[in-house]
């Protein structure tokens, strides 16, 4: 497990989203910035990044520190709500850390503990601490990861059976997630000129990670939405003559679902620019790089298990990571960087949403971010199409269940067509790409 990273200049997502069919949102909190910061972390002491420190000085007012303070202040840390420094000192960060975990319960966000509310905390917190691999277990199956067990053991006060959350990402808390530490120095990663070490992205594999000769796939969508248009609309499964250009088509689509699911979460933050959102996000790729660079190179079984590996030591909650992947996919589609967009594709495949494994098949059918291997994407592909068989929502345009055959059509076509691939080479646009790079929200 690994925490120590850019914390100062962590992102803060403070995003409430209701799932289908529930009046009160309780899927599950997280704080992506942290965990991007946790991930970026973790890629900088591989790759050897240079970072910077900055030194900062905090006043508070003081205020009677009592062993009460203490209990509400390690028991919110401990759940997820960031009460700072445990020294019993109950002051505006505990009082904000109160107030989620308020929220979170569906309680008045007042900032102050009911005597049933603490007594639900600290009893929750010592239940927890004492109950040894049972909790570990029932936190890796939680949803909400830690934080889900106060749902749980409320529910077995009250004589229920705590409902399985369901649901997709709820951001609630503002605040960093530094789980009780006391420190005046922050580590700040530095902006662009600090972000991948120049050897890193080598890692033997130079043919994946050329930078300049990347093609662009916002350029290449502009063009398929033009030959769409052109065309009188979309490629229908009956219709279809060449797979390349109904996978195109559909792959363009999923791009935009996948950027105006990643605005419509970045509209809900509080307190954070879009362009700084971008920023972590972009801190995000060179973590998930080798990764990428292995889809070309490993079976789908290899694959997946190196990233679910490379979660585990992250630390941090499937609903946390979920998130944050959510997030930072669409980013890179947007800011045309495929490390950061595929990266956060596989992370989402990885968890077990493989509906997902859609976006694998478009890349390595298409070699966006990754070499072109027909045979690799078919594999990919198919997984994506098992999972919505299976009874997995639809996470690219859910209201046109006829696109569910046409990507099983056009996939199992691939490479027995006599047409051509879509020609990407010629959209080649180095200078353009900067633009994308700009949150306009």
């Amino acid at each position: 497990m690994f925490t120590k990273s850019i914390t100062a200049s962590v992102l803060a997502l403070s995003i409430a989203i209701v799932p289908a069919g529930r009046a009160a949102a309780d899927a599950g909190d997280f704080v992506a910035g942290a965990i991007i910061g946790g991930i970026v972390g973790h890629a900088a002491t591989k790759n050897h990044q240079r970072k910077r420190t900055a030194t900062r000085t905090y006043s508070r007012p003081r205020l009677p520190s009592t062993q009460e303070g203490r209990e509400i202040q390690a028991s919110l840390n401990y759940f997820g709500f960031n009460a700072g420094t445990v020294d019993g000192q109950l002051g505006q960060r505990s009082r904000n850390a109160i107030s989620s975990y308020q929220a979170y319960l569906g309680y008045p966000s007042t900032g102050q503990l009911s005597p049933f509310e603490q007594n639900l905390l600290i009893s929750s917190y010592n239940r927890a601490q004492a109950g040894g691999y049972a909790v570990t277990q029932q936190v890796a199956t939680n949803p909400d990861g830690t934080r889900g067990l106060l749902k749980t053991y409320r529910a077995e006060l009250a004589g229920q059976t705590a409902a399985p959350v369901q649901g997709t990402t709820i951001v609630v808390a503002p605040q960093p997630t530094a789980p009780a530490t006391t420190t005046t120095t922050t580590t700040v990663v530095a902006a662009a000129p600090a972000a991948p070490a120049p050897e890193a992205p080598a890692a033997g594999l130079p043919s994946f990670l050329g930078n300049g000769a990347s093609p662009s796939l916002a350029s290449h969508c502009n063009t398929v939405s033009l030959l769409t248009n052109t065309n009188g609309g979309f490629t229908t499964a009956a219709a279809m003559t060449d797979p390349y250009v109904a996978l195109n088509e559909q792959f363009c689509l999923a791009r935009t679902y996948a950027i105006a699911t990643s605005e419509d979460m970045i509209s809900k933050v509080q307190g954070f620019t879009p362009d700084q959102i971008a920023a972590q996000c972009k801190q995000f790729g060179p973590a998930m790089q080798p990764h990428v660079s292995a889809l070309a190179l490993k079976t789908q079984q290899e694959v997946v298990r190196d990233v679910a590996g490379f979660i585990l030591t992250t630390g941090m909650s499937p609903a946390q990571l979920k998130g944050t992947a959510q997030i930072c996919m669409g980013v890179g589609y947007r800011t045309d960087d495929m490390d950061v967009a595929l990266g956060s594709a596989l992370m989402l495949f990885a968890m077990g949403d493989h509906v997902y494994g859609e976006l694998m098949g478009h890349h390595l059918a298409q070699g966006f971010g990754t070499s072109k291997r027909v045979d690799a994407a078919r594999v990919w592909y198919a997984e994506g199409l098992k999972a919505v068989d299976s009874g997995a929502p639809a996470v690219f345009a859910p209201g046109q269940p006829e696109r569910v055959e046409l990507l099983r059509k056009a996939s199992l076509s691939l490479g027995t067509s006599n047409s051509s691939v879509t020609p990407v080479q010629p959209l080649v646009q180095p200078a353009s790409l900067p633009t994308f790079g700009v949150a306009s929200d």
